[in-house]
């Protein structure tokens, strides 16, 4: 091989002509783009080229800087959100407060002794309220009508008269100062002493009280009688007795009551009140209607020392 196709070191002679200077492009209309390498000419490797330094943020509050700038850059923190105590005080009380509404609407919307009760047994509760309703609407009737009287002018004393004598009658018989009659019950309790004890006795009067009971009377098995009213008390006395306003009753003992009879049976026999509780403990209640019911026994009146009345 000759000198000049080892010094071109591709075996083959070099174009004739002079030399183009380093970077100056081709004037030849063919020549090939400056940018493409042809693959026979021999490419020089590329410098490498360092990168840029980046410029270091100013360290931000509470987080390190990079140890190395070429380094990985570091993953992102999740950010948590911290749970103050008032939140929480807060969460605590809703959570008391939706409780607290659960177990109120479980407990008003259902009423075990209802539910338990029998169908007949509700029928009975109905009619004493619906008694109950008619007497109040019947007392409303007469305290108009006593108004209108009273306003009526040339009428209106002699009816502020009458009207004062049948208040001055009804607070007697309230108090026990004057005898009373009219329809009723006649109810009898027997038994052992548990069954007749002075609780249930005080229980079956409340009961006739809230049934309406106007005027009530209870005697002993000897015939001893004692006047009941809103002062009355009741005490377990010795060998089974009662006392009931310092008297001593033995049994069986006999309550006259005055009222209507349908109301106070029915306020009698609701399950788990009196009647039930007595034959519970061994013992039993009758009760009988009655259309006259005659409750004589009296009530001394209280001396009053200090207290008159006003004119």
């Amino acid at each position: 091989m000759s000198e000049e196709h080892s010094e071109t070191g591709t075996g083959w002679p070099q174009p004739a002509g002079p030399g183009r200077p380093a970077g100056e492009p081709d004037p030849r209309p063919d020549a090939p783009d400056p940018d493409e390498l042809s693959p026979l000419a021999p490419v020089e490797p590329a410098e490498p080229v360092e990168p840029a330094e980046p410029v270091e943020p100013a360290e931000r509050q509470g987080e390190p800087a990079p140890e190395s700038a070429a380094g990985p850059e570091p993953a992102p923190r999740p950010v948590l959100r911290r749970l103050t105590s008032a939140g929480a005080m807060i969460a605590v009380l809703l959570a008391l407060l939706g409780f607290t509404l659960v177990v109120q609407f479980k407990t008003t919307s259902t009423d075990p002794t209802l539910a338990a009760t029998r169908e007949e047994d509700l029928v009975r509760i109905s009619s004493d309220l619906d008694s109950r309703e008619r007497r109040l609407r019947q007392e409303i009737e007469a305290l108009e009508e006593s108004q209108r009287q009273l306003r009526s002018g040339a009428q209106g004393r002699q009816a502020a008269l009458d009207e004062a004598t049948r208040r001055a009658d009804e607070l007697g018989i309230l108090a026990g100062t004057l005898p009373a009659v009219g329809p009723g019950l006649q109810v009898r309790f027997s038994g052992p002493e548990k069954a007749m004890s002075s609780t249930r006795i005080l229980d079956a009067v409340q009961e006739l009280r809230g049934a309406g009971a106007e005027a009530m009377q209870i005697q002993g098995a000897d015939g001893t009688a004692v006047r009941v009213i809103a002062s009355t008390y009741f005490v377990d006395g010795s060998d089974g007795a009662l006392v009931v306003d310092g008297r001593r009753l033995v049994g069986p003992y006999t309550i006259l009551v005055i009222g209507d009879p349908a109301t106070m049976r029915t306020a009698l026999n609701i399950p788990g009140g009196v009647v039930s509780t007595v034959r519970d403990n061994g013992g039993n209640v009758t009760t009988e209607d009655r259309e006259v019911v005659e409750v004589s026994q009296l009530h001394a009146p209280i001396r009053l020392d200090h207290a008159r009345p006003v004119s």
